[in-house]
């Protein structure tokens, strides 16, 4: 599947650009690790939100979607909800603005705020250290794995191998394009750092959102409702579903149906009920100490960091789905008309990589390259933020804090480049290990994130909880995900959910109670900072009694309507894009009015209290001055 000539041009300009980008912005990201690591907090809220909703349009994740879409229809809406992708819902509600307002530069250094010093203040620290290398460095092999089995159906081995000095083994030629690409973007965001990155994200995201609108119409035009019906299994153009999934593929795509066998999907109900369980207890969590929590401390102030979540689903869902059911649709065209199983069977592709195989066949010579080039800048998107994610913690909360505490800026940064490095050579060879790219999500997604929740809720909602009780929580979760990566099958992760979790609460109530609660000047100013609802009565009549300006948060009720309402109107942004392109009208005109409906709920009941609570709470830390009194 040789690429044209042109499309190659494209995609090498389009590589040297974000190089560019990269030393234009070296001196700007190297003032101070503000600046390096947050873009020194400058960054107006809609970059970040584009940026983000970039890294979120990663080629890994995009590969398995529009697999999804192709072989669940529908009900492929559902699966993301693994990760869970409701969890922006949660973040623009009210979790974005109780992280921002801490004003810290990493979740682990957000520690000291919560649990403040001595014994379980530092061991918290470390863990939550611990935990976010080992996430960031399974993100970046399942990265790595994705892109590499990407580009080795556009550019064949026995073409390239004659410019390459070596020999690469056959089994390893993924690994290889891996290597590449990631070298690439591991050297601009060395560079530039978040301002790069965000930069380079925002010329991405309109290159996918025209690609999108492209491979849509494309889709469209090559197949007409119809040919959808005829081929399909009944039940495929339907979201809802039964205890169990309703159609095969049985008589039409054998190897699909023995392929979904082997997934964790067929019985859906369960699925579905477990993911939602997980999803809301992962998205009370908070975010992980990744990509996705850096752009949040990058915001400018709590309210912006409420409306970048916010963004991320209006800015994603449209243009995405656009692009994975115009290619669902060309997949159909694909085993339908175009001898796609014999294709593939000639090629040992699996299902995972439907993706590439359309590109070269169905997508114009130009487009071909300009699209190559979003989804390649998506995947240098999530490892760079990523990557960026990994040496925040090591510097700030490792170096900084035991190794070097007077290092010179200078320094701080030659640190953060060599510890990129080093976290990217750890994560190539973690991927030489893997099978496939659903190993490692399922284990990410499945496990390592059940073990992440149990504390980091309890963290949030509970005065009571303490350092000692978020290690042990936090190491007990762990150990539990790491040990059951080796003894549970991966399509079983998700089951074990509430395994991971039980022993991981254990682990919090006897850490918790075995030492003293957090001292009251830590708690009180915590809460007065973060105002958050919860199980904190004694800590606020405490704070109201020392500043009786400060008032209690109430806003639990309205938080949770408000949460409920989102997941409805985030739903109708990725299914009114999909009834789009299939030309399902009347589902089309449903959704479209679930969406006005539900957009006007929230701008009523959320956006608008929104500025008037961080009106009041501006008001509030002006007449408080905690930092000040802290000195």
């Amino acid at each position: 599947m040789n690429l044209h000539t042109a499309d190659i041009l494209i995609i090498a300009a389009y590589l040297l650009l974000i190089i560019i980008i990269g030393l234009m912005l070296k001196k700007k990201a190297a003032q101070n690790m503000d600046s390096y690591f947050l873009g020194g907090k400058t960054l107006p809220f809609y970059m970040l939100g584009l940026s983000n909703a970039s890294g979120m349009f990663d080629i890994t994740g995009t590969m398995l979607m529009v697999y999804w879409a192709f072989a669940y229809g529908f009900k492929s809406i559902w699966i993301p909800w693994l990760w869970p992708v409701f969890n922006q819902i949660f973040l623009m509600i009210y979790l974005s603005i109780w992280l921002r307002r801490s004003n810290v530069l990493t979740g682990a250094e957000w520690i000291k705020t919560r649990f403040g010093k001595g014994r379980g203040a530092s061991l918290s620290h470390t863990i939550v250290v611990v935990f976010a290398i080992i996430s960031v460095l399974g993100f970046l092999s399942y990265g790595f794995i994705g892109i590499g089995k990407f580009m080795e159906i556009f550019f064949p081995w026995d073409v390239v191998s004659h410019y390459v000095p070596f020999d690469v083994p056959l089994q390893y030629v993924p690994h290889f394009y891996g290597l590449f690409f990631t070298a690439i973007a591991t050297f601009y965001v060395m560079l530039g750092g978040m301002y790069s990155i965000v930069w380079t994200d925002v010329v991405q995201f309109f290159i996918m959102t025209v690609s999108g609108i492209i491979i849509a119409i494309i889709g469209m035009n090559l197949v007409a409702p119809d040919m959808i019906a005829s081929f399909v299994p009944e039940g495929w153009e339907s979201p809802f579903f039964g205890w169990t999934l309703e159609f095969d593929w049985n008589g039409k795509i054998d190897l699909l149906t023995q392929r979904m066998a082997e997934e964790p999907y067929s019985l859906m109900g369960i699925f579905v009920m477990m993911a939602l369980l997980k999803g809301i207890f992962m998205s009370m969590a908070g975010p992980a100490p990744n990509y996705d929590m850096q752009k949040i401390l990058s915001c400018k102030t709590p309210k912006e960091a409420a409306l970048m979540s916010g963004s991320v689903p209006v800015i994603l869902l449209i243009p995405r789905y656009l692009m994975i059911m115009g290619f669902a649709l060309l997949a159909i065209y694909f085993f339908k008309e175009d001898g796609g199983m014999e294709l593939m069977a000639s090629t040992n592709s699996d299902f995972e990589t439907i993706l590439p195989h359309l590109i070269t066949k169905y997508v114009p010579v130009g487009l071909a390259g300009l699209l190559l080039a979003g989804l390649l800048s998506a995947f240098m998107s999530t490892f760079a933020s990523t990557v960026n994610s990994a040496p925040a913690y090591i510097v700030n909360d490792i170096y900084l804090k035991y190794i070097n505490p007077k290092a010179s800026v200078k320094r701080q940064i030659r640190t953060s480049y060599l510890v990129t490095v080093l976290v990217v050579v750890i994560s190539t060879i973690m991927g030489f290990f893997l099978k496939d790219i659903n190993e490692i999500f399922q284990w990410i997604v499945g496990a390592l994130f059940g073990g992440y929740i149990a504390a980091n809720v309890l963290k949030w909602h509970w005065w009571r909880f303490n350092g000692e009780g978020y290690f042990w929580g936090m190491t007990a979760g762990i150990v539990t995900a790491i040990i059951m990566k080796f003894i549970v099958p991966d399509s079983m992760m998700l089951y074990f959910f509430p395994v991971l979790f039980g022993i991981s609460l254990i682990g919090c109530i006897v850490g918790t109670f075995t030492a003293p609660p957090t001292d009251d000047e830590t708690l009180i100013n915590f809460y007065i900072r973060v105002n958050p609802w919860g199980c904190w009565k004694p800590i606020a009549e405490k704070a109201i009694a020392k500043y009786p300006q400060v008032k209690k948060n109430k806003g639990f009720k309205r938080d949770a309507t408000n949460v409920a309402i989102g997941i409805v109107w985030q739903t109708c942004l990725t299914i009114v894009p999909m009834y789009l392109v299939v030309r399902g009208y009347l589902g089309f005109a449903i959704s479209v009015a679930l969406l006005a409906v539900t957009t006007g709920a929230l701008y009523y009941n959320w956006y608008k209290p929104l500025c008037k609570n961080e009106a009041e709470y501006d008001e509030l830390m002006k007449s408080i001055d905690l930092d000040d009194k802290k000195k």
